[in-house]
């Protein structure tokens, strides 16, 4: 009876685990960034008054 506990308990905390992971590797892909997106390189057109 105890094994048979034991196991239950362990598998509903391998599944709460799981779950909370996912959610949290969701979480971290959603999250916005911070620096702003802005090119690295610019190039200067004719249309530019120097």
């Amino acid at each position: 009876m105890h094994r048979l506990l034991a196991a239950i308990l362990t598998a509903a905390f391998a599944a709460a685990l799981a779950v909370g992971a996912g959610f949290g590797i969701v979480a971290l892909l959603n999250k916005t960034p911070d620096q702003p997106n802005t090119p690295l390189v610019t190039y200067e057109t004719a249309r530019q008054n120097r």
